[in-house]
């Protein structure tokens, strides 16, 4: 049978490839915005800045902390890589979001599985100059195809389908859709080129109304998927992946603590207690990894860092966060 080897998760926002002397771009974004979601309301930035500017949080975007925070998590992201190529697993599982890049409005699935022999890579155009830094790692530079695995990933499915989970599943993409950042962050930023290995994309829709999953749910996905997994006749070892989170446009400490409490403890109440309307935007990606540690509840998380990565007075930015499980 099939052996789960390992387990990782990692943020994968653009801010983490993008060099401090660009920031100021993700700030200048940040303040256009009219929908920042903190702790289940919706802000406009300057209404975000009223209300957090008791915090004290301008010795957090100053050009020092920056640069501490920037190499902060380039050192992580080193131990991360170097746990995934010490460990060579023989497939990745992937676990991301979609976020309108391979489905839209014709179809959004909650959970799914791609299980087709290859998956491309489709260049994003007309990126906001914030992001154009973190072309490379996030959106794509060129065309590129990824190598994947129909074997396991059709298992998957059929297995799921027997554990109460009604997984949408696909073998090829639309027409001029690709595979999410999710993914290409993963492929450039863990794998790059020393890990040629198939992966398998499972994607999950935190982000858009009405079928997002609860936490809850997404744990018991997990664990239905870990069933799964090493229900697999096969030899192989097989890693899992956690793309994206914390929180995000909006960082919020004290939610990604708890958040991180609960994965590390496997305390699935505690997970599905957290309000779903805290769970909203980027920071919903924080299911990313509930479903990952389900799959990998008789393993042992590691926390490597917590990184709360400010750009604004107003607590705009991304809690980042790497750990591992073995």
């Amino acid at each position: 049978m099939a052996k789960i080897v390992l387990g990782l998760a990692t943020s994968h926002s653009p801010q983490l490839s993008t060099p401090t002397d660009q920031w100021h771009l993700h700030a200048d974004r940040d303040q256009m915005k009219k929908d920042l979601h903190f702790r289940g309301s919706v802000y406009s930035y300057q209404e975000l800045y009223e209300h957090r500017k008791l915090e004290g949080l301008s010795a957090e975007v100053s050009g020092g902390k920056w640069l501490e925070r920037y190499e902060q998590w380039e050192q992580r992201m080193v131990e991360v890589r170097k746990k995934l190529l010490d460990v060579q697993p023989d497939i990745l599982i992937v676990i991301g979001d979609d976020q309108r890049e391979l489905f839209l409005d014709d179809g959004m699935p909650t959970f799914s599985v791609f299980w087709g022999d290859q998956v491309q890579v489709i260049p994003h155009e007309g990126l906001h100059p914030s992001l154009e830094a973190a072309r490379w790692s996030n959106f794509g530079e060129q065309v590129e195809t990824y190598q994947t695995e129909p074997r396991l990933g059709r298992h998957i499915v059929e297995q799921m389908m027997v554990e109460g989970f009604d997984v949408a599943q696909l073998t090829r993409q639309a027409e001029g859709r690709g595979i999410g950042h999710s993914f290409i962050f993963t492929k450039h930023r863990l794998m790059a080129d020393d890990l040629n290995v198939p992966i398998v994309p499972i994607m999950i829709n935190t982000y858009f109304p009405p079928n997002q999953p609860t936490t809850g749910r997404c744990y018991s996905f997990g664990k239905a998927l870990g069933k799964a997994i090493q229900s697999w006749e096969s030899d192989k070892g097989i890693a899992i992946i956690a793309s994206g989170g914390l929180s995000h446009f909006v960082v919020d400490e004290e939610l990604d603590r708890l958040a991180l409490q609960g994965l590390m403890n496997r305390d699935e109440e505690l997970l599905a207690s957290i309000p779903e309307n805290q769970l909203t935007s980027g920071t919903s990606e924080i299911k990313n990894w509930v479903a990952a540690a389900g799959a990998l509840q008789h393993m042992e998380m590691k926390l490597l860092d917590y990184i709360p990565a400010y750009r604004t007075e107003a607590g705009t930015g991304c809690g980042m966060a790497f750990a591992w499980w073995e």
